[in-house]
Formats: C-alpha cells, sequence, structure tokens
C-alpha cells in the first residue's frame, strides 16, 4: 500500500491547479469516476477469487484513474525542472501548514489513544463508535467548504475589505447548517444510539452526547483555517494547531486519569469552548476585525442552536414516555427542532438570510442571461 502515496500526491498539483481556477466539477467528476471504476474491478476480482487483494486492486485503480483524469483536465505535464529559490519560497509557507496538520493529527487521534492507555479497549471502541457518528455531519459539509474557501481566500489576499466580508458571510453560513447538527444530535444522543448501534452501546449515549456537543462548540471555527491559509498567515495557523493539540491532550489525559470516558468528553468540551475564543481572536486580529464583535456575530447561530437543543431535550425528558419507540423521538425531535431552530434564525439572522436570498437570486438571474 505504500506505493500509492506517489500515485496520490501526484495529482496534487493538478488538483490545485483545478481549485485555484475554481473548477471544482471536474475534480468531482474524475473522482466519482475512479471510485466507481475502483469498486467494479474490485467485485469483479473477489468474484474471481483474489481475496483481499481485490481491495488492494480497488485502491490502486482509482488511485490511477484519478491521477491520469486531473493530468488530462488541468493540462498539467510534470516535468524534470526545479527551481531552488521557488522551493525555498514555498517552504516557507509550506512548513507552518505542515506543522499545522500533524498538530491537528494529534489533536484529533490523540483521544483514542488516551483513552485506550488508560480507560481500556471498552471505553475506546464506546469513544469510537460514538466519535464516528458525531463526525458525519462535519465531513458531509466541511470536506465541500474546505476545499472552496481555502482558493476563494486566497484571491481576496489583497482585498481586505471583500475578504473580511466573505471571512464572516462564511463563518455565519456553515455555523447556519452544521450548529444544528451538532446540538441536535446531543438532544437526541440516547434514542440515536439505542436505534444505530444497539442496546449494547445504550450506555454510551452520554459520549455521544458530549462528544457531539464538543464538536459544536466549535462550528464557528470551520472557516478559520481555510482562512488563514489563504491569506498566508501560516504561523498564526501553526501556533494555532499546536496550543490546541497540547491542550487537547492534556485535559483528555487528566479526565481520563482522574475519572471516567465521560469526565474525559466533559474536559475535551472545556478544552474546545477556550479553543473556539483563541482560534477566533487569532483570526479576527489577522483579518483586523474587532474581536467581540466578531466573536458575537459567528457565534450567534450556535447560541440558537443551543437554545434550541435544551428544548427538545427537555420536551424529550418530559414526555419522551409518551413515544416508547426510539426511531419516533428521533424523528419527532428532529421536527420539532428543526421548527424551533427556523423560528429562532428567522428571529436573528434576517441579514444574513437577506443575503443568501439576494446571491441566489443574482445567480439565477446571470443563469438566465449567459444563454
Amino acid at each position: 500500500m505504500s506505493f500509492l502515496i506517489p500515485l496520490q500526491l501526484g495529482g496534487d498539483v493538478a488538483y490545485s491547479l483545478l481549485a485555484r481556477r475554481m473548477n471544482f466539477s471536474k475534480d468531482a467528476v474524475w473522482s466519482m469516476i475512479s471510485e466507481s471504476l475502483g469498486a467494479v474491478v474490485a467485485v469483479v476480482l473477489a468474484l474471481l477469487g483474489w481475496g483481499v487483494w481485490a481491495l488492494m486492486a480497488q485502491l490502486f485503480m482509482s488511485a490511477l484513474v484519478r491521477l491520469c483524469g486531473l493530468y488530462a483536465v488541468s493540462r498539467y505535464i510534470p516535468r524534470l525542472v526545479f527551481h531552488p529559490r521557488r522551493v525555498l519560497g514555498l517552504s516557507r509557507f509550506s512548513l507552518g501548514m505542515m506543522g499545522s496538520e500533524l498538530a491537528n493529527f494529534i489533536t484529533f487521534q490523540s483521544p483514542m489513544v488516551i483513552i485506550s492507555r488508560y480507560l481500556g479497549l471498552a471505553d475506546a471502541g464506546a469513544y469510537s463508535a460514538a466519535n464516528r457518528f458525531a463526525s458525519i455531519p462535519n465531513q458531509v459539509v466541511l470536506s465541500a467548504v474546505m476545499g472552496v474557501l481555502f482558493p476563494a481566500f486566497s484571491g481576496m489576499v489583497h482585498d481586505k475589505e471583500r475578504r473580511s466580508q466573505a471571512l464572516m458571510f462564511s463563518t455565519q453560513v456553515t455555523t447556519v447548517l452544521l450548529a444544528p447538527m451538532m446540538f441536535g444530535i446531543w438532544a437526541l444522543a440516547e434514542p440515536a444510539m439505542r436505534v444505530l448501534f444497539g442496546p449494547q452501546w445504550a450506555y454510551a449515549w452520554p459520549v455521544l452526547g458530549l462528544l457531539a456537543l464538543s464538536k459544536g462548540i466549535l462550528t464557528p471555527c470551520s472557516t478559520f483555517i481555510p482562512y488563514l491559509k489563504g491569506v498566508g498567515h501560516g504561523r498564526a495557523l501553526f501556533w494555532s494547531a499546536t496550543i490546541r493539540a497540547i491542550a487537547t491532550c492534556a485535559a483528555v489525559a487528566y479526565g481520563a486519569n482522574t475519572g471516567s470516558l465521560i469526565d474525559a468528553m466533559v474536559w475535551l468540551c472545556i478544552v474546545n469552548a477556550v479553543t473556539l475564543v483563541g482560534y477566533s481572536w487569532a483570526v479576527f486580529r489577522a483579518d483586523g476585525t474587532p474581536f467581540f464583535k466578531g466573536l458575537y456575530v459567528s457565534s450567534r447561530p450556535m447560541l440558537a442552536a443551543l437554545v434550541m437543543a435544551l428544548v427538545v431535550r427537555f420536551l424529550l425528558n418530559s414526555w419522551g414516555w409518551m413515544m416508547p419507540n426510539q426511531a419516533l423521538q428521533i424523528l419527532v425531535g428532529a421536527a420539532v427542532g428543526g421548527i424551533i431552530y427556523g423560528l429562532l434564525i428567522l428571529l436573528s439572522e434576517r441579514d444574513l438570510l437577506r443575503k443568501i436570498y439576494t446571491l441566489i437570486k443574482n445567480r439565477r438571474k446571470n443563469r438566465t442571461v449567459e444563454p
């Protein structure tokens, strides 16, 4: 599998060229084609009796097809050319990026190692199961947002006013989308754990709730990493990620060593609350936005989601016994939460909704005029 590394990294320059041109549709098409062909090859080889090598062939087929496709659509052809000065210039920026990625890796992976070390494999399994489900909203929304915002902010690096407006707008929109999902999982954690993972994992529902809460606290920070990358603040990104990694390891280790898995998750929530303030300070300082104003505006949808989740949790605890079916509790809770959150957003985010409506309206106009 180590031979996959050059195949996967070899397409990064071609992908970056497409990203700089904001041409994400071609990358999406070739990703879909490569994954589909890889799956077909894996099934055929599995039927022919190749066993685990069928899965290996799937990975290599997907990587190779995507690499060739990206080279074709980006019109990029690698050449044997080396410019030391350009490498040095890029290294100053990329070393900060690499350091921040390593720190982020430690932040996301260290809790599993620490929990396994101090609390055992049973609690590690409960954490893993809950973490996988709680991470779904971030994976669905942020995987697309991260790829688009980095080149977008890069193109605005010399336009401060436009850049600040884009930062605040994108932060509000991602928070509006992600916060109700994360806090909604917290509100419905108990029936969700029973329905999705079965009664054997029911005891771990507080872990799912606290993990969702810890991720929900950080929803306003979703756009901060691509912003710092795009405007070239690699040093701020590196130190922010490093401090967060150290604080996360220390807090989870303290909670696991002195208490239980739930205590460790409570400390994770505390660290993420501090991280929200710290990241916001670093980003708004780099952008020149007043800190308290920026923090309030970017976090306002999160506060609305928190109010919604508290109401849903109260209703579920008070009258949930009337619906003994847990799946029905999830459906009703999600519907009630959606109505409450929608009303709160209409009351508190009218300016944001007006901006979104104007953007959609202008886009439709442009599509109508183009033919």
